[in-house]
């Protein structure tokens, strides 16, 4: 009788399959049988590409007349440590009685690679039918919808593509330089910092990441605080409020040396000069502006969000927030969690009361309850598809990170923790469905002879959303109610001018949540305007991977993340690496490299560029980077 076979991720994800399917299976070593259907699972990667000497001994020992090393055809071996599950998913898939075999790996760029190796190296039954399961979350619903619709494996090819060429760019780029910069520059970087010797790591995403840190750690340390000194007036008699002075463009200063900036002085003696000039003059109210502002809340959380996020409240890294996430993901709770969305598909909004409703049922959280209960009764509405959180156009992968409404078996489970970051996902979905909050705004303008002066006001007066994500609030004194009395043209009294000293403020550290959220948005840096417009979209790494960067950055001591506030810091030898980089190939540190390399690969899963076209651009950017720094 002819068999399918289906291939997951890892041992828990192919108990939850059997478990969706209702199959009687038999445990045997290395993978589960009934009369239908055989489920095995890999265990991380199985394969790896091959070193250079594996290709030629002698390349084993770095020199500069052996690069570029760029293979024509490439080799592959398995990893000895879980060659034993390799060989046990080889010999299911080369069985004749399997007439069908699912790839079920995890749905993203990297889950498609650790699988399509497999199946390069396995050499599967050519009988057989190829299909591939694409899933959003593991509930039962969605594991057997995945496995129905699961389509051929061909139609992936694309994506397999993006990712064979992510991991021979990342492997060319990593051997070649850090080859080629350790042999000219290695001696350099270890008397720099005392140490025998050093072998210089360079990466496409980390030496990118690394000059971040560094350029911000210098402006920092470089940054000199300056004193300015600013205009404050209090106008009114009984009742005051205060107003800043700005020199707009009829200002008898407006852009004066003496100013720092438009808002403030050099120094305090114009500062005073400029307040006594203005003594004894009336102030009339120029004009007042009121609006009513509505926000909506925000959207939902992608992964960096999340991590971002995480790291904000719980002090925790990026690689733990997505650890806890992967889990709430395998039992059920939460959708996929490595997407770069942040809405939901037109698909997922239509049944978005499920997802509701399975909350209302089976979450035991009294704030959660209280939340539901309060869009039941004011009958909030559920419908999102003409919202700014449905938008097809904006995903890829998959839809943003929400809860199942499913799961709850495993909730009560879970570490405080893995609880609040599931809550944090919770109430962030919650919040979409709460009407806006609603303000009231207040701008008003004072003016003395032609010097203008600034008073505003914002008071919530509908909470809305903010009840969901921001709790109790502390009312703020507020002189909305004398402002609002003002009328346009009146006169009011100087009360005084007075001097206010400020001083400039360095820029922040990155945190390890701050710096994920800038390697997502790392595009955005780009300073040329084509460039950055081309590469919209696409940061530096991918949802998957940028965890694992900093991981790596900490682990061979580039930087340093203090465990308790998660700042980053770059060590002294990440600093010297940083200006051998630098001095050598400065391009590697910025983000335009990196993110359009991003976005070459991100064509090459749409169809918009061929493969070889990618390879052809790589090799040529190595062949001409080492050409030039072997003459260095």
């Amino acid at each position: 009788m002819a068999k399918k076979l289906l291939i997951t991720e890892k041992p828990s994800v192919a108990m939850e399959f059997a478990k969706a399917l209702k199959i009687n299976t038999t445990r045997k070593n290395g993978y589960l049988e009934s009369d239908e259907w055989i489920i095995t699972w890999c265990v991380g990667h199985l394969v790896t590409m091959s070193y250079p000497e594996k290709y030629d001994e002698n390349l084993k020992k770095w020199r500069l007349d052996t690069l570029p090393f760029i293979p024509h055809e490439w080799k592959y071996e398995i990893i000895p440590q879980v060659a034993n599950q390799f060989n046990i998913i080889k010999g299911l898939m080369q069985r004749e009685d399997i007439s069908e075999i699912y790839n079920a790996g995890d749905s993203g760029r990297e889950g498609e690679y650790i699988q399509r190796l497999v199946f390069m190296m396995a050499e599967p039954n050519p009988n057989a039918q190829m299909k591939r399961v694409w899933i959003d979350s593991q509930t039962e619903e969605e594991i057997l919808k995945g496995i129905k619709e699961a389509k051929e494996l061909s139609y992936y090819d694309s994506l397999a593509d993006s990712a064979y060429l992510r991991a021979k760019e990342d492997y060319l780029i990593g051997i070649n330089f850090s080859r080629l910069l350790s042999i000219i520059f290695g001696r350099r970087v270890a008397t720099k910092i005392n140490e025998e010797k050093v072998s210089i790591s360079v990466g496409r995403v980390m030496t990118c990441v690394l000059g971040m840190v560094v350029s911000r750690e210098r402006e920092i340390r470089n940054f000199k605080k300056t004193k300015y000194y600013k205009i404050i007036g209090e106008f009114g008699e009984e009742s005051s409020f205060k107003a800043e002075w700005k020199a707009s463009e009829k200002s008898k200063v407006f852009e004066s040396p003496k100013l720092y900036n438009e808002s403030g002085f050099k120094k305090e003696a114009d500062a005073k000069a400029f307040i006594a000039s203005l003594a004894g003059k009336d102030a009339i109210i120029e004009n007042i502006k009121k609006a009513k502002q509505k926000e909506n809340a925000p959207l939902l959380f992608n992964l960096a969000e999340i991590q971002n996020e995480a790291t904000k409240k719980f002090k925790i890294k990026p690689d733990e927030t997505l650890e806890i996430i992967q889990e709430l993901y395998e039992k059920k709770l939460v959708t996929y969690p490595r997407t770069d969305a942040r809405v939901l598909s037109t698909a997922i909004a239509k049944v978005i009361t499920k997802n509701l409703n399975g909350l209302a049922k089976g979450l035991k959280n009294q704030e959660v309850q209280g939340i539901l209960k309060k869009i039941s009764e004011e009958k909030y509405p559920t419908d999102l598809t003409k919202t700014k959180y449905v938008n097809d156009s904006k995903i890829t992968d998959h839809y943003a990170i929400i809860p199942t409404g499913q799961g709850f078996e495993n909730y009560d489970g879970l570490s405080e923790l893995k609880k609040n970051i599931y809550l944090t996902i919770v109430k962030r979905f919650l919040a979409i469905f709460y009407p806006p909050a609603e303000f009231n705004k207040i701008s008003v303008c004072v003016k003395i002879e032609e010097e203008e002066f600034s008073a505003s006001e914002k008071v919530c007066i509908n909470r809305g959303y903010l009840d969901v994500l921001k709790g109790e609030v502390e009312e703020k004194e507020s002189n909305m109610e004398l402002l609002m009395k003002l009328k346009k043209g009146e006169k009011i009294p100087v009360a005084q001018l007075e001097i206010k000293e400020a001083e400039t403020s360095p820029p922040t550290r990155y945190n390890s949540g701050s710096m994920i959220l800038a390697m997502e948005n790392a595009g955005k840096l780009i300073e040329d305007e084509a460039l950055r417009e081309q590469i919209k979209g696409a940061g530096i790494g991918t949802s998957a991977t940028r965890a694992e960067i900093m991981k790596k950055l900490e682990r061979i001591q580039y930087i340093a993340i203090n465990p308790k506030t998660q700042i980053i810091t770059p060590t002294e030898k990440g600093e010297a690496i940083y200006d051998v980089v630098m001095s050598s190939m400065p391009d590697m540190l910025n983000p335009d490299l990196t993110a359009s390399w991003e976005k070459g690969l991100d064509m090459v899963a749409k169809k918009e560029i061929e493969p070889e076209v990618f390879m052809e651009k790589l090799e040529n950017f190595i062949k001409k980077k080492i050409s030039k720094l072997v003459m260095y």
